[in-house]
């Protein structure tokens, strides 16, 4: 028998539910009945509400965005040449010595698909 789902409210509450959840996927989980499933599908749920309540993360720097989409794509330097420009420019925007310009944004968000909203950002 589960136990009734309540509000996470306290750490301790978040690592009870963390182990409760952490049992669960060391079963089978598609093996389980769809009753115990449901239950297990909100208690994720209100573990995800609590951790972006009590630990946000952040988003990532446009550099870090950059170097993160690149390696997602198995690019390297010379393939960032007509999306940065050359390599020594490509350089520079990744040690952070030179700012990324309005047309290489629009051409890392169009050809890599990274949010705009990260490539314009303040760090």
């Amino acid at each position: 028998m589960l136990p009734p789902l309540k509000p996470i409210r306290s750490e301790t509450d978040y690592q009870a539910a963390l182990a409760s959840l952490g049992a669960f996927f060391d079963r089978n989980p598609d093996a389980a009945p769809q009753a115990e499933a449901d239950y297990f599908e909100v208690l994720a749920a209100l573990v995800e509400s609590y951790e972006e309540a009590h630990y946000p993360v952040a988003p990532p720097t446009p550099i870090e965005a950059i170097k993160f989409r690149m390696e997602q794509m198995g690019l390297e330097v010379k393939d960032m040449d007509g999306i940065i420009g050359k390599p020594n420019r490509v350089y520079e925007v990744l040690n952070g010595t030179r700012p990324l310009s309005l047309a290489m944004i629009r051409r890392l968000h169009e050809k890599l698909g990274i949010s705009a909203d990260t490539l314009i950002q303040v760090v």
